[in-house]
């Protein structure tokens, strides 16, 4: 049979031939809560043919002293509540993930403007840029002055031919520069160099912002010279 406390509703399973037709106490075992128990109903017997003759019931016996309560103490079924872990958003740790990408590019992107903007007055104080400069299509000039407005024109002195070239030299830095040495080589139609001179242009440095003017001439150039080039002389030529 099964026992429900009627203090805190805590259900026991119980033999029920531990019960007299009487009832007996019992204890609960989680609040100690003293009750009287029924015995259970008899289950109600078969119909019989055999006519039974009434007796006279038997005198009372004396009444016996209640019974001591018994504490039932099976196991016990208690209801627990579980806690169930709430998972945390994981939309901040993606927030700063794609924030460090968006500021990582915004840095690259500052310093190729950077190098692209002040490409001038890095080759000029790293002169190796040049070449990287070149290879990206990007103009630079690593002196730091430029060569402006060249010309060439052609004439006839004492029967002889002259080419004279001119231009303008000018300090493109914030600090003086010494000027160098230019090159002048002569090419034809096929791109081979027939002819080459260099020479001292008429100033030796130039402050910053300053510009000079060069004239250089070469008495009977090849005759199969269409162009020219000109540049700064390296070293040794």
């Amino acid at each position: 049979m099964i026992l429900t406390c009627p203090q805190c509703a805590t259900r026991y399973q119980a033999d029920a031939s531990k019960f007299p037709a009487s009832g007996r106490n019992v204890r609960c075992a989680k609040c100690s809560h003293v009750w009287h128990q029924e015995a259970p109903a008899p289950e109600p017997e078969a119909a019989s043919d055999i006519i039974a003759f009434e007796t006279p019931p038997p005198p009372a016996a004396p009444e016996s002293p209640a019974p001591r309560p018994t504490a039932f103490a099976p196991n016990p079924v208690i209801a627990r509540e579980v806690e169930v872990p709430v998972p945390k958003p994981r939309w901040p740790a993606r927030l700063a993930v794609a924030s460090g990408w968006v500021g990582l590019v915004a840095i690259v992107l500052v310093i190729g403007w950077a190098a692209v903007s002040f490409r001038q007055q890095i080759a000029a104080v790293w002169p190796q840029s040049s070449s990287l400069y070149a290879a990206l299509g990007l103009k630079t000039n690593a002196s730091g002055i430029d060569i402006q407005d060249v010309a060439y024109r052609r004439s006839m002195e004492a029967g002889q031919s002259v080419l004279a070239v001119t231009g303008r030299l000018t300090n493109t830095t914030s600090r003086e520069l010494p000027v160098p040495q230019i090159r002048v080589a002569l090419i034809d139609d096929d791109r081979h160099e027939l002819y080459h001179w260099t020479f001292v242009p008429s100033v030796m440095t130039l402050r910053p912002g300053q510009t000079a003017s060069f004239v250089t001439r070469l008495t009977n150039p090849p005759a199969g010279a269409r162009q020219f080039e000109l540049r700064f002389a390296r070293a040794g030529e």
